[in-house]
């Protein structure tokens, strides 16, 4: 068996590369590729379409039952899970937008939470069956939400990632950037210290 890490970076700015939580995947990334990882990448930006009627109907309905349409919504979903699966750890850009992540991600997410295969129901609840995996998140905001009322984005992060069986978080918060120059380059370079010190 392999001692290859499989790292799956997912990326949901909108400002690309250039946004502060793309950077920080990116700082990781190549610790990563320095011990030999093999890295995957994912930009949930491009190509993500949003949940419909038409494609929640065939993410839902039997394989049998399927029209060609229907399969290849499907098979764009199986491929972003296929990722998941095969990576031991994830790195996720969640950026805050209006106190929630990007819709973008959350459309990304629409897709690879499926039922019988990335989390199951059973009499003791739902188990989720994307596990043994570590993720770290990288999260930026304009204001000071941590610990507070108005960070909605970290417990919901918690409770679909742990829904899926992703428990093993870390979790780092780059905050305050758009209160003044100063403070987002004190907030950066604090954020980067963070990331240079994980052990991975």
């Amino acid at each position: 068996m392999s001692s290859t890490k499989n790292v799956l970076a997912i990326t949901s700015s909108i400002f690309g590369e250039h946004g502060e939580s793309s950077k920080l995947v990116e700082r990781l990334v190549k610790r990563f590729e320095a011990q030999g990882a093999k890295i995957a990448r994912r930009n949930v930006t491009q190509n993500i379409p949003h949940v419909d009627a038409a494609r929640f109907k065939a993410l839902t309905s039997p394989a049998d039952q399927l029209d060609d349409a229907q399969r290849s919504v499907v098979a764009f979903s199986n491929a972003l899970i296929a990722e998941l699966q095969a990576a031991d750890t994830i790195i996720l850009a969640a950026p805050m937008y209006n106190f929630s992540i990007p819709s973008q991600l959350k459309s990304y997410f629409d897709h690879v939470a499926r039922a019988g295969i990335t989390f199951k129901y059973t009499e003791q609840g739902p188990v989720g069956l994307l596990q043994n995996k570590k993720v770290y998140v990288m999260t930026t905001r304009g204001g000071f939400y941590k610990d507070t009322p108005n960070d909605l984005e970290t417990p919901y992060l918690k409770n679909l990632l742990g829904f899926l069986g992703l428990t093993n978080l870390e979790i780092i918060y780059v905050e305050g950037i758009g209160i003044s120059a100063e403070q987002k380059a004190q907030a950066v370079k604090a954020a980067e210290a963070e990331v240079d010190a994980l052990k991975i």
